[in-house]
């Protein structure tokens, strides 16, 4: 080419939940049956949606004007039902103006990055979720700035790291919260949030919440959202229908901006956000349309607060499965639906394996792992070839600790504990061997 095609930051762009499925498919040409624990998605784990949700879908989808555009920042009824929503909770204020939608999280989360000066760096959790870390990564052309979660203190946030990371750096000017988190299923205490909020009012920081599982809690616990605890600080939360309804396919995510108008900087933020929506026009419409129908409907607390439960039972199990695995740290979740299962120190070393029965399945795991890889995804690999379970691996969670995340999705149960038991199984050959 004449010049360099490719920006310097595209190298950071990496997506393991999705990677992993390449090596799947290999395996399943050579007849493994494939459990897929490697993605978010209630639906293709047998999760059922009311017949009355799909009906509100399905009249909407007659009517002609469900076809045509609506305004950029998305249907206006649908976000003066939003702000109202945020609204009751009592702490920061907002109008149907300040929420824009979007093609889902994951179009707002490019946008959000993408109009961010390349000097200026948001630190996340780690281990991090992938589309947060490998946007913010590629906007600055390197690798992203992370502040740790202890596995070993219920996956909470190390404070201190944090501040001495954002006190140090003084290109740091965001603080992202995915909350409950992805991958570890961690809910933020509400004193724990407070302090993350005067840490941001401390050093000048705007906020950035992840909070496409605000409403999936359970055994007990209750997820605060930013707007009860931001104040008078600038932030940004994220939120969709993906998972809570749950409509993956549906492609329909909005962000809500909190008080935009106390600082300049973040003000143009958020307008030059909203302007790259208005270049793409808007948002696919009819999910918009669905969705006050579907969240203001009576019947829909008392479905969540059901499906809630249910996902807090297979918790359990999984911990009365996984919780005796003694080559690994096991924390319990309360929210969003994964776990991340840490190996212990000096538990993976190379030159491990577990049996594969099939030669060709055998010698294709070995070819992958006869590479440099993280000793967890040499790990996966393994369980992938000998166990047909996919998992993703935590060092591609931007994390320098060793294990997998999985699902609490499988609401088949007896086929819940049979992959758990193989996990449990296909550890202790491994960490054996």
């Amino acid at each position: 080419m004449r010049q360099k095609l490719l920006s310097d930051g595209a190298k950071e762009l990496t997506y393991e939940i999705r990677e992993i499925v390449k090596k799947a498919e290999q395996l399943k040409k050579f007849g493994v049956s494939v459990y897929w624990e490697n993605i978010g998605d209630p639906i293709t784990k047998h999760h059922q949606l009311p017949h009355w949700i799909k009906k509100i879908v399905s009249d909407l989808a007659l009517e002609n004007d469900t076809y045509s555009y609506c305004p950029s920042k998305g249907v206006v009824e649908t976000r003066e039902f939003l702000a109202a929503q945020t609204n009751l909770l009592g702490g920061t204020r907002i109008a149907a103006d300040d929420i824009t939608f979007f093609n889902g999280l994951g179009d707002a989360i490019a946008k959000v990055y993408q109009f961010l000066d390349p000097a200026s760096r948001i630190i996340g959790p780690s281990p991090a979720y992938s589309t947060h870390s490998s946007a913010e990564a590629a906007h600055a052309h390197h690798q992203p700035l992370t502040y740790q979660l202890d596995p070993n203190n219920h996956w909470y946030p190390d404070l201190d790291d944090l501040y001495k990371k954002v006190k140090y750096n003084p290109n740091i000017v965001g603080i992202l919260i995915i909350n409950p988190d992805n991958p570890t299923g961690m809910v933020y205490p509400l004193d724990t949030l407070k302090k993350i909020v005067d840490i941001a009012r401390e050093f000048n920081l705007f906020l950035i919440a992840d909070e496409i599982y605000i409403n999936i809690t359970y055994n007990g616990t209750k997820a605060y959202t930013l707007a009860e605890v931001i104040g008078e600080l600038p932030g940004i939360s994220m939120k969709g229908i993906s998972k809570e309804l749950p409509w993956p396919g549906a492609r329909c995510g909005w962000i809500e901006y909190y008080n935009r108008g106390c600082d300049d900087d973040f003000n143009r933020l958020c307008q030059a956000i909203d302007n790259a929506k208005m270049i793409e026009v808007c948002s696919t419409k009819l999910p918009q349309l669905a969705l006050p129908r579907v969240l203001g409907d009576p019947r829909f607390k008392t479905y969540r607060q059901e499906t809630n439960e249910h996902i807090g039972r297979r918790s359990k199990l999984i911990s009365s499965i996984l919780g005796q695995v003694k080559e690994v740290t096991f924390n319990e979740t309360y929210g969003a639906f994964y776990n991340t299962i840490i190996f212990r120190e000096g538990m993976l070393k190379p030159h491990q394996t577990m049996k594969i029965k099939n030669d060709e399945v055998r010698k294709l795991v070995e070819l992958w792992t006869s590479q440099d890889i993280p000793l967890d995804k040499r790990f996966v690999y393994y369980l992938l070839g000998a166990k047909g379970i996919c998992v993703v691996p935590i060092s591609s969670f931007c994390s320098e600790l060793q294990g997998f995340r999985v699902t609490l999705l499988e609401e088949n149960e007896n086929e819940l504990i049979r992959i758990f038991e193989a996990i449990a199984e296909g550890i202790r050959e491994y960490c054996g061997s």
